[in-house]
């Protein structure tokens, strides 16, 4: 018979039990502190379950009525220096850190000061969604960030903000501070990839981030024991290595000390920690009523939970140690719902015998696409080129060396710069090339990842986030944007509108175009038309490498994120680039003319402006040809398209992808408004077909756009207005 022998994990996982000698050893001050915190936020949550129950609240309100105990426990164990964030139920999470910044103790027998009433009707005003929030009403309830708090932004998306907190953590650690962050989340995202991706990133690169579980038994209506085999959901740090620890939620001081462990562990560079607070909400998942009103708990089990009652608990403490009387524990209580009742009382009033919302208080409705984007004030003075009038040393380069020599000047000039992908510190430069030289010149700042794009894009997303740093992440192949889709779209290119129009997220995310290498459906697309719609994000497409160069430069500069598009097929291509002048800047919205004409306006990108110049040239066409190079809405160069087509009266748009995920579909459909009265033709489109690309080489070829394609729209177009070729 084989010998079976236990193996022991690398980190402990151990249980945080406290006694009345440890809770009688926490000082008065403290002690009051925590019990008043909880009461302004229990108060906080009811007047918002009110409010919310006279449709004063538009949209959800997912209160934390019964679970304070975890986030002030925790959040009395950091400074301001330290952060947060969390998920959708986060209320009580924001109000713990922020009371934390406004007022280090707080009396529990004095008036409460300015600042925490100042605090309570900005909170307040964001979840009614006023322009008196802090995201200036956009957020409401799940979205909710003040940086100067320590509040990196709550999430709606269960799980989504972790990698983002992960990504703050290694900027801290980066600066040689001890700071750390939590990031809050519940049993329902313990079972998320984009959860255990980050845990496992975290323990791998050692980043002080605390995975607080709030284990409140229920995701909505799902008990934790149908959703997993192991419901002891601190279980999942020893599968990476993570110090874990279990801890009794209702108890404000049991998870004050397990914080406080945790804490020793990060602030000493040891890497992340995990927390599981055993908890309950005492509502339904969103709302004023129980759960037992919807039949998945029973009354029972909410009256045995509430007989635990956090605020209780820590007042029988203090009573038993006669720093307060009940009645001042009375008072603190009446103090707490007042003020609420007050600051919600600033922005209702009465209106038709009905409570209604100070009509002055709504945001103006001009403020709809407001900081969508930034208004790129960082590009004021700086310096420009375009290849026709450069001035210095020009040569024949392959375009993938200019990507890497591009990159090195940057990283050289700019220690904020910080390289991330799949293999990129291998492999000579990664799979092609394009970061060669960067890990042995900066190899604190060439961060290779695991494959789990969608926590290393969210990484890169708190980096950016935190102002210290500007990450460049590498996309092996843009199909896998929708592995990290979530973090992509939902996180990166809402964030600045969604936290009130004024956040930074200077991202950079680098993928190439493969189409005609034939690896298939998989790993072919063109990303452009799907970006192009998502809201947030600037895009680039060099097609030589001068251009890059200088959008790379702009890309980098920008405070937006920034997709700059590759293809494959330009990799070896070569053409000119600069000797060693890698300085300049391609300002973003500026289009190039590859070739003047005044027949038929061409509008096209990447790879397919050379093989349309060809067409051109071949058929020996009067037709101008123009390199979009920024594509998004928000910079494309309508003075030179429209100018173009104004002299012309005739457009194609060119591009090599499938139909399905077409850029061009878009782009003639704003082109058909702005320039329907000069148009002599219908908007003449090349693309692919439906089908995304297959290995066969034959059925690839058919299935994207080449000069076949472009020689053939051009006949027809010349036909159309009677000139055939």
């Amino acid at each position: 018979m084989p010998e079976f022998r236990d193996i022991q994990p690398l980190a402990p996982w151990r249980e945080v039990i406290v006694t009345d000698a440890d809770r009688n050893a926490i000082d008065p001050e403290t002690g009051g502190t925590i019990l008043a915190q909880m009461h302004l936020i229990r108060a906080f949550e009811e007047k918002v379950l009110e409010l919310a129950s006279k449709q004063l609240v538009h949209g959800p309100a997912h209160s934390a009525v019964g679970q304070e105990g975890g986030a002030v426990g925790s959040a009395m164990t950091l400074g301001d220096g330290d952060q947060v964030n969390g998920s959708h139920r986060a209320h009580h999470q924001f109000l713990a850190k922020s009371l934390r910044h406004v007022a280090k103790t707080i009396s529990a027998t004095d008036e409460f000061s300015g600042d925490i009433r100042d605090l309570s009707k900005r909170t307040m005003a964001e979840i009614m969604g006023l322009a008196q929030g802090f995201c200036r009403g956009r957020g409401g309830s799940m979205h909710l960030r003040w940086e100067e708090a320590g509040n990196l932004g709550t999430n709606a998306i269960v799980g989504g903000g972790v990698p983002m907190a992960a990504g703050a953590a290694w900027a801290h650690r980066n600066a040689g501070t001890d700071r750390v962050v939590y990031s809050y989340f519940g049993d329902g995202a313990t079972n998320i990839g984009s959860v255990l991706e980050t845990m496992n990133i975290a323990a791998a690169w050692k980043l002080p981030i605390c995975f607080f579980i709030e284990n409140n038994r229920y995701a909505v209506s799902t008990k934790v024991e149908e959703s997993t085999a192991e419901p002891r959901l601190s279980s999942r740090g020893l599968a990476f290595g993570i110090p874990a620890f279990k801890v009794d939620g209702m108890d404000p001081v049991a998870v004050y000390h397990a914080s406080l462990a945790a804490n020793e562990i990060m602030r000493g560079g040891n890497g992340p920690t995990v927390i599981e607070a055993d908890l309950y909400r005492y509502f339904h998942q969103n709302g004023a009523l129980p759960g037992s009103a919807f039949g998945y708990r029973d009354k029972a089990e909410e009256a045995a939970w509430r007989a635990r009652d956090p605020l209780d608990a820590m007042a029988r403490n203090l009573m038993d140690r006669q720093v307060l009387g009940e009645d001042a524990i009375t008072a603190l209580r009446n103090r707490s719902v007042a003020l609420m009742e007050d600051v919600a009382g600033e922005l209702i009033e009465m209106h038709e015998g009905r409570p209604r919302i100070i009509p002055a208080l709504w945001p103006e409705e001009s403020f709809r696409d407001a900081g969508l984007r930034g208004d790129l004030s960082e590009f004021q003075g700086v310096r420009t080129a375009e290849e026709a009038s450069f001035d210095g040393a020009l040569q024949e380069a392959r375009f993938v060396d200019t990507v890497a020599d591009v990159m090195h000047r940057r990283m050289e000039q700019d220690d904020r710069i910080v390289v991330m992908g799949e293999d990129v510190h291998r492999l000579k430069g990664g799979t092609n090339g394009a970061t060669r030289g960067l890990a042995e010149a900066f190899p604190t700042r060439t961060l290779g990842t695991p494959i789990s794009e969608n926590a290393f894009t969210g990484i890169a997303a708190g980096m950016a986030a935190d102002g210290r740093v500007r990450p460049v992440i590498e996309f092996m192949y843009p199909d896998f944007m929708w592995v990290a889709a979530d973090q992509v779209f939902n996180q990166i290119g809402k964030f600045r509108h969604m936290f009130g129009g004024d956040a930074d997220m200077p991202l950079v995310l680098r993928t190439k175009v493969a189409i005609g290498t034939g690896y298939g459906s998989q790993h072919s697309m063109d990303p452009a038309g799907i970006f192009a719609t998502a809201p947030g994000w600037r895009i680039v497409a060099p097609s030589t490498p001068f251009d890059y160069v200088g959008l790379m430069n702009a890309a980098l500069l920008c405070r937006d994120p920034v997709l700059v598009l590759e293809h494959v097929e330009l990799y070896n291509a070569k053409g000119t680039a600069p000797v060693d002048d890698f300085d300049y800047i391609i300002p973003l919205g500026k289009a190039r003319i590859v070739r003047p004409g005044t027949k038929m306006t061409i509008l096209t990108y990447l790879a397919m402006v050379e093989k349309t110049r060809q067409v051109v040239e071949d058929l020996g066409l009067d037709a101008e040809v123009i390199d979009l190079r920024s594509l998004d809405r928000a910079s494309l160069d309508w003075e030179t398209i429209e100018t173009s087509i104004r002299k012309t009266n005739n457009v194609l748009i060119v591009e090599q992808g499938a139909q399905g995920t077409s850029y061009g579909g878009w782009l003639a459909d704003a082109l058909q408004r702005r320039v329907f009265d000069w148009l002599d033709q219908p908007i003449a489109r090349v693309t692919g077909a439906e089908a995304s690309p297959s290995i066969s080489k034959v059925l690839e070829t058919a299935a994207s756009a080449g000069m076949r394609e472009i020689d053939a729209a051009l006949r027809e177009m010349m036909v159309n207005i009677g000139e055939p070729i």
